[in-house]
């Protein structure tokens, strides 16, 4: 079963909580993270996102992102902007975004549960993205973003959430997006940590780097302690598991910058040659099987048929644009490592889309279909991998909310 742990969380001053948290650090990228830090030194993002103190030519990768993250990281401490729970608490972290509400436990998770496939993955990790987060964490000594973790709905823990959510909030406040985030600090945490005994596996929905990167530092602690028991803080990690009848997840798109040397016809006519294709159509698909793409000034219709088969994977509509479309006609054999395409969450829009092919950023974009929680649990428990990018989900927990550190 999976195993959940009460930690003294780092926060911030209540008066200070705006200023403080901030967006996950990789939803945005450096231009981005300075824009929403400027003019705010107190944002965390100066320390998940460490490049932007330093001039825009700095390698991210570089010694002294990591040591800037540190100093600022001892800065903020320096100057009370966080306090520590006297004892170790649970919280109770809920996220609303229009009508859309989703309710979480945030509590720390064990790396060998990681390991051992208690927590269950369905993407691969980049090894240079893993080795920027387990140098971050081992240099702060501290995780200030939780690692999103998904179950099977349990009536018991639902009880238990909804006695919680009747008292008074710790927190109550509403991010720059519009997301409303309420924590309750849970301190009778036993009753939480026995209903959780009897879930026996969950899933990582969002935050696969973070929650790999946690082990690898519990591994790189653990076998430079001799004294090592395996209830150290290094050997956990912070994260938030929501029941997933409540999660919702929105498409993740992708364009693609050129033709792969084909003018625009050649391609089209490749593309009829794949599915049916029609115009004109909707800017997001209405069903499984079918993918809006952009071309062109023009919205596409493409019926993708999947073939026959039990393999959890194949079946996807990210799989079918990517085995179809994308590696034999644009070129794209490895999106994980592909510069021609990008991916484009789902909360930007289909604007988003059309914008970039009309600055020329892009010569064709697709919108998909959302995954469901569903496929992602099926293919987690076959042992398999998604495509890259192919859930986005929405709203985000922020960062610099309750940090743990060891």
């Amino acid at each position: 079963m999976i195993r959940i742990h009460p930690f003294k969380a780092l926060h911030p001053l209540k008066r200070l909580v705006t200023q403080v948290s901030c967006v996950p650090y990789d939803v945005v990228d450096r231009a981005e993270a300075a824009a929403l830090a400027r003019d705010n030194p107190l944002s965390f993002l100066h320390v998940s996102r460490s490049e932007i103190d330093l001039p825009e030519s700095a390698n991210p990768y570089a010694d002294e992102v990591y040591a800037r993250a540190a100093l600022n990281f001892k800065a903020l401490l320096k100057q009370h902007v966080f306090i520590r729970d006297s004892m170790p608490c649970l919280y109770l972290y809920r996220l609303q975004r229009g009508m859309h509400i989703q309710r979480g436990i945030v509590a720390c998770c064990h790396a060998d549960d990681y390991e051992h496939d208690i927590i269950r993955k369905h993407e691969k990790t980049r090894k240079d993205k893993e080795d920027d987060r387990t140098r971050h964490m081992a240099t702060i000594g501290a995780q200030g973003g939780l690692v999103f973790l998904t179950y099977r709905d349990n009536a018991g823990i639902d009880d238990q959430v909804r006695l919680i959510e009747a008292t008074r909030p710790s927190y109550d406040f509403t991010a720059p997006d519009g997301v409303i985030h309420t924590i309750w600090r849970i301190r009778k945490t036993e009753s939480l940590v026995n209903a959780f005994k009897e879930i026996p596996v969950c899933y990582i929905a969002d935050g696969h780097h973070r929650a790999a990167s946690a082990a690898r530092v519990a591994r790189e602690r653990r076998e430079a302690n001799p004294s090592h028991h395996g209830m150290e803080d290094y050997n956990w990690f912070p994260s938030v598991l929501f029941p997933a009848g409540q999660l919702q997840i929105l498409s993740y798109n992708r364009c693609v910058r050129d033709f792969n040397g084909k003018t625009e016809a050649e391609f089209l006519a490749a593309v009829r040659a794949q599915g049916t294709l029609t115009t004109p159509a909707p800017q997001t698909p209405v069903v499984p099987g079918h993918v809006s793409m952009y071309c062109a000034g023009r919205w596409y219709d493409l019926a993708l048929k999947p073939e026959a088969t039990e393999d959890p994977v194949s079946i996807l509509d990210v799989s079918l644009l990517q085995s179809r479309i994308l590696a034999p006609i644009l070129g794209i054999a490895d999106p994980r490592t592909d510069k021609r395409i990008d991916f484009i969450g789902g909360i930007r829009g289909t604007q988003e889309l059309e914008q970039r092919v009309h600055s020329g950023k892009a010569a064709v974009a697709f919108s998909l279909f959302p995954v469901t929680v569903r496929h992602l649990m099926a293919i987690a428990d076959a042992g398999q991998i998604m495509p890259p990018k192919s859930t986005w989900f929405e709203p985000k927990v922020r960062s610099g909310l309750l940090i743990h550190t060891f």
